[in-house]
């Protein structure tokens, strides 16, 4: 079991429970030690005297803060002293919906545990009642010297605390983010359709066992290669930015590549039946019906694709009947790998390696056992 991280009472109204405060995440980053070039030596930090250049030993070092002639000190217990009730007390003043939280202003997440099998059954009572009516109780309290801005609310079966950004901690995008549009950017009726439509068909139920690092992953295996002397392809080059121009055609290309990549349609316990475009089956046929009613240029676009795009570069896009480029896969850059993977349904591919999406297409099933078993998994 962990250890806690803070002892304290939650309070709301004239209800108390002596709760228990515990770190929700932990992170799976590669940590490298700083080491001297050429040698194994160890590169330390150390805490050193300025002006004799001596280390000071942690005990001896007090906080002070720099009033321009001269350093004002402050003793870290001083510090306590000024707040020492708020330090052990966290009391919701009061409850708000989730909805009207943004996102922006979550920080970090922890659980409250209760400290105590005595307080079980109030600590339940007000998981529930936080579960039922999808509010999160607003409090402040100290931890560690600084003082949080915090929601409570009910996660599964377990209370977690978020810290939240002071309101004044939230940067204005506006002045932040250069370029921003002025307004509303005009686009197109048809351009706002199919952006739209390329949203729905690539809709799907939030699974976050589905995602993992893939970059410390790779580092991983750059670490592995060097002690065995081998060498680690490079990643392949961002996407280059889409052109106004040819938005249109991108959108489209998306719409048709996701939903081959769909199929047509899934089901499961509590999800909704879907087309091959994303869509619940019942709605969208009007604008379907739009779309297939302007024969001259869209159907003659829709058979130019059928018969295989970029014919101006020699080249001709493989469809789901199992057509090919001329060209081996091994040849191929880890964006066309992935097209081709996509055209395949091949599960997985976002997460895949150049490797693994060359494995994928080369066996004409997916990489790993995993990644099949998880899609399995998704669809029952």
């Amino acid at each position: 079991m962990a250890r806690p991280l803070w002892n304290g009472v939650l309070s709301f109204g004239l209800v108390s429970l002596p709760v228990q405060l515990y770190s929700a995440t932990e992170s799976h980053t590669v940590r490298f030690h700083q080491l001297q070039r050429g040698t194994s030596d160890r590169v330390r930090n150390r805490r050193v005297n300025e002006r004799t250049g001596e280390e000071v030993p942690l005990d001896e070092i007090v906080k002070g803060l720099d009033a321009g002639d001269e350093y004002v000190l402050v003793e870290p217990d001083e510090l306590d002293d000024i707040a020492p009730g708020r330090s052990r007390a966290l009391e919701i003043g009061e409850f708000v919906d989730l909805d009207q939280v943004d996102p922006i202003f979550f920080d970090r997440t922890y659980y409250l545990g209760p400290r105590g099998e005595e307080y079980a059954k109030v600590y339940a009572l007000l998981r529930e009642a936080l579960e039922r009516s999808n509010k999160a109780g607003i409090a402040t309290f100290v931890m560690r010297s600084r003082e949080y801005l915090v929601a409570v609310r009910a996660e599964g079966d377990v209370l977690a605390l978020h810290t939240l950004h002071w309101a004044d901690e939230v940067r204005d995008p506006a002045r932040e983010v250069g370029d921003l549009p002025e307004g509303r950017k005009a686009v197109s009726g048809k351009e706002r359709e199919m952006a739209l439509r390329l949203v729905e068909t690539m809709t799907t139920d939030w699974d976050p066992g589905a995602y993992h690092d893939t970059y410390q992953e790779r580092v991983r295996r750059l670490v592995e290669a060097k002690r065995s002397g081998e060498t680690v392809e490079k990643a392949e080059e961002p996407p280059e930015s889409t052109n106004v121009v040819d938005l249109m055609s991108a959108l489209r290309a998306s719409v048709d590549s996701a939903r081959s990549s769909r199929g047509a349609g899934t089901s499961g316990s509590g999800r909704a039946r879907r087309r091959a475009d994303g869509r619940p089956d019942g709605q969208g046929e009007k604008q379907e019906a739009e779309y297939e009613a302007k024969p001259p240029k869209r159907q003659a676009e829709k058979r130019a694709k059928s018969a295989g795009e970029g014919e101006g570069d020699g080249r001709r896009r493989g469809g789901r009947t199992g057509e090919r480029r001329s060209e081996p896969l091994a040849d191929l850059s880890k964006t066309e790998l992935y097209r081709r993977a996509t055209e395949a349904g091949v599960p997985g591919r976002s997460s895949m390696t150049r490797q693994e999406l060359l494995d994928a297409l080369s066996a004409g099933e997916p990489a790993t056992a995993s990644r099949r078993a998880r899609r399995t998994a998704k669809a029952s």
